[in-house]
């Protein structure tokens, strides 16, 4: 048994965040029914080709879903939506703003009808409010949130190499949903879940917040070290590599300069004996430090680095990464089905050993349609009227 088998989840969903909630609730064993536009789908299908011909986006976050084809607009969409909603338990929905409303999938309608029903609604600003109707796309929302002030170089700002506001947002859904489930248990009633992407990413910027609180100067845009705490980021090796290494306290500080530098008279240095004054004086430490690593491979400042008990990493490429052998030590990739063959799949981070996660398929477009409108009651006449009608 997976924590969420027997769950229905009914997702009129596109892009990132959506996708990405209702597919971890898939992983825990939700039947996760995905309602795409009739030969167009979810626009993240076309985003690119980089799998085998398939969206990596797509690829990412709709395993082990069920896509069913419906034109909203069509007579009989509502019935089959009505039938649909009577065996869900959760109804996920990141549209355009307001066009959830227009459909009666609001969760003031909803719930007059199915009171045990939890609406989650994901946008980019929130139900109300003075931005309700502006568009969010995730670098949007970074930019919103502050997140591009403060990342990149002192020069240039730069967004996360990731969708970060959509993940964001989309893990935040997630756990809204499975503890909206744990109430229901309690009182057997819905839950209304209203996700903004904008109020997700600023729950992760609360510590820049704090950092410039009462309008003190907020954290500099330092590239890839930290901008509060040094060293603590990237340094090159006499090799040409670059080796990644943070410390934390002062202890390690004093460790740094004996074990990895060989020099331990730096600990006490005037100019370096905090790290305020460290993070002050960085152009000056990072050319002592530099200096020391110059005559050194990667490999023999990772040494020094482990010897002394200093976080350390390699700075990975994506063809690292897929061949990163703690993965592969640890198990972490099996294989799933697609519209293009089986693909790897990185399977979920964290999860009880007490069940395995589902990892079915990722779906082509319509591909269970037929079978979901046959569970629904419509006889495979009516289907095949349905689909000659353009309606899935």
């Amino acid at each position: 048994m997976r924590p969420l088998d027997g769950m229905t989840v009914v997702s009129f969903e596109h892009a990132i965040a959506a996708p990405f909630c209702t597919r971890q609730l898939a992983d825990l064993g939700a039947r996760v029914i995905k309602i795409e536009r009739p030969k167009v789908g979810d626009f993240a299908r076309g985003y690119d080709e980089r799998v085998n011909g398939l969206s990596s986006h797509f690829a990412w976050t709709n395993r082990s879903k069920e896509s069913l084809t419906l034109d909203v607009k069509h007579p009989e969409a509502s019935t089959i939506l009505e039938r649909l909603l009577d065996k869900a338990d959760v109804l996920v929905q990141n549209l355009a703003p307001g066009a959830a409303e227009r459909l009666g999938l609001s969760y003031e309608t909803q719930s007059k009808v199915r009171p045990r029903l939890i609406v989650c609604d994901i946008s980019g600003y929130g139900n109300d409010g003075p931005y309700r109707d502006k568009k969010a796309y995730d670098l949007l929302i970074q930019a919103e949130a502050g997140f591009l002030s403060i990342t990149g170089t002192a020069e240039q700002p730069s967004k996360a190499g990731c969708s970060i506001a959509d993940i964001s947002a989309g893990m935040y859904a997630y756990t809204n949903i499975l503890a909206a489930l744990l109430q229901r248990n309690k009182t057997n009633q819905g839950a209304h879940i209203d996700i903004s992407m904008l109020e997700s990413m600023t729950e992760w910027m609360t510590y820049p917040l704090y950092y410039a609180y009462e309008g003190a100067a907020p954290p500099p845009r330092a590239g890839a070290a930290h901008a509060t705490i040094f060293p603590y980021g990237p340094f090159k090796a006499g090799d040409g590599k670059t080796v990644i290494l943070g410390l934390q306290n002062e202890r390690e500080w004093e460790v740094f300069c004996r074990v990895v530098l060989e020099k331990p008279e730096m600990a006490s240095d005037p100019h370096f004996a905090s790290n305020s004054l460290r993070t002050k004086n960085r152009e000056s430490l990072t050319t002592l430090i530099h200096h020391v690593f110059a005559a050194l491979t990667a490999e023999a400042i990772v040494e020094r680095l482990d010897r002394a008990q200093i976080a350390n990493a390699r700075m990975n490429d994506m063809h690292d990464l897929w061949q990163h052998p703690q993965l592969k030590a640890r198990g972490r990739w099996t294989e799933v089905s697609s519209p293009v063959g089986t693909i790897p799949a990185l399977y979920p981070p964290g999860m009880p050993g007490a069940f395995e996660p589902r990892m079915d398929g990722v779906p082509a477009l319509g591909q269970h349609s037929q079978a979901i409108l046959g569970e629904l009651g419509y006889a495979p006449s009516e289907i095949d009227a349905l689909a000659e009608a353009g309606a899935i």
